[in-house]
């Protein structure tokens, strides 16, 4: 007929607000972080939300020429002035991110207990190792250690803080506690939403603020996107 124009469906365009959006999860971390990143790959929207802020200790170290240093995390290979030339072993991807140029080993068990599987076997004979650590850590390495060959001198280079005020948060359907402090803080104001833990620490911290968490990762990013496909 005159004056109609077919047009196939390949033609039909959808307005905006009809086209699926991705779910939205809220954690501590900036865009262009690997996290941030890993979160889209994992099919949802990253979010940055931070109730948390990490204030320097001040502490000089208490050991000048370590055999070697441990870093538990990439707040302590930020806040550290690490002497040149002395071997560095820790956990978790960002604490390695966070030393470029310099060699990192990494257990193949992203724990506390596998860290000291690799200072035993890096060091069969022992030595003094700078502990570098935050203040809220477990200090499980300083428990396995005491009395061994391996001598610990923790070193706490920082501490995370709850911001005050602690801001409200956007709208989401999801966060993640990438620390136990954060699981404390985010349980109450995320009782309705999905909770993710980045690591046993996080979830314990969920369960024992009364909203456990729906689900729990292995500190590494591939174990994060895994667990976020499957919700």
């Amino acid at each position: 007929m005159h004056g109609v124009r077919r047009i196939s469906s390949a033609q039909v365009f959808l307005p905006m607000d009809s086209m699926p959006r991705k779910k939205r999860l809220g954690l501590a971390r900036e865009p262009g972080d690997a996290l941030f990143q890993g979160v889209s790959r994992g099919g949802w929207q990253p979010v940055s939300v931070h109730l948390t802020v990490m204030k320097a200790a001040g502490t000089p170290p208490p050991l000048a020429r370590p055999d070697a240093v441990i870093l538990l995390s990439p707040a302590g290979a930020h806040q550290a002035i690490l002497p040149e030339g002395v071997p560095l072993l820790g956990t978790g991807e960002g604490t390695a991110r966070a030393l470029p140029g310099r060699e990192f080993w990494m257990p193949t068990q992203p724990s506390a207990e596998g860290l000291w599987a690799l200072l035993q076997e890096r060091f069969p004979r022992g030595g003094d190792f700078l502990l570098v650590r935050g203040a809220r850590s477990r200090g499980h390495l300083e428990t396995v250690a005491s009395g061994t060959a391996w001598r610990l001198h923790p070193w706490i280079t920082h501490a995370e803080c709850p911001l005050e005020p602690l801001p409200e948060l956007p709208a989401l359907e999801a966060v993640l506690a990438l620390s136990p402090l954060q699981a404390e803080l985010l349980a109450p104001l995320a009782a309705r939403l999905l909770r993710f833990a980045w690591g046993e620490r996080s979830a314990q911290a969920f369960a024992a603020a009364g909203h456990p968490a729906h689900g729990t990762c292995e500190p590494r990013g591939e174990a994060l996107e895994r667990m976020l496909r499957a919700h």
